[in-house]
């Protein structure tokens, strides 16, 4: 099995010696605004925005075998294997020709965290965290009302107690290895990108050295 990873990290690189691609998690809860705020990093620092929850969508859609079971596994409420996400997100990195990536959304859960990290090799240079307090979070989703089903309060306030629950054990694992840059998240848009920037400018000149 150990082959198929070091195959897949070679398709990464280039060459098995080449650099690993640089990968940023970006966590925030429900509401938070990260959607938007990578988007803006993508236009200004050139990154690539990769959706766990969008590559899951797409695999389903495209009427694959590993998309049927996915589906499958998410109508009966069961969460989908670490693994399977991310070899979704190892192909999407593979296939991209980019060397810079935002991951959204992932990892969702600490057995994520050490999946991705075994997998790929990949350790991410920092997670991108975006906190916001939960009534903002909640007037956001309310106000947005996309004609999104899950966007009742009941829902809304499951996505926060499991978004706490998995997603914070993660958060305090990069905050104790000096990894986490926390981005407070309930002022406007702009004001929030100016604190995304003020985290990426000096990365970016890095990048370009």
């Amino acid at each position: 099995m150990g082959s198929v990873v070091d195959a897949a990290n070679k398709d990464v690189n280039g060459t098995a010696s080449a650099k690993k691609p640089a990968v940023i998690f970006v966590l925030g809860g429900p509401g938070s605004g990260k959607g938007t705020q990578c988007a803006y990093i993508v236009e200004h620092f050139g990154y690539t925005h990769l959706s766990a929850g969008d590559l899951l969508r797409a695999e389903i859609k495209s009427g694959s075998e590993n998309g049927t079971m996915i589906q499958n596994m998410i109508k009966e409420g069961k969460i989908v294997p670490s693994e399977v996400t991310i070899k979704l997100l190892q192909k999407a990195i593979q296939e991209n020709g980019n060397d810079k990536f935002l991951i959204d959304g992932f990892p969702r859960n600490e057995e994520n965290r050490a999946a991705f990290e075994k997998v790929t090799e990949i350790e991410p240079k920092f997670v991108l965290f975006f906190d916001c307090p939960e009534e903002e979070m909640e007037r956001r989703l309310l106000g947005r009302n996309q004609g999104r089903e899950d966007d009742n309060i009941e829902t809304i306030r499951k996505r926060f107690k499991v978004f706490l629950e998995s997603s914070l054990p993660v958060i305090q694992y990069y905050e104790a290895k000096g990894k986490v840059r926390k981005i407070h998240a309930a002022k406007p848009i702009e004001d929030v990108f100016q604190e995304v920037k003020a985290v990426f400018s000096p990365e970016a000149e890095k990048v370009a050295a």
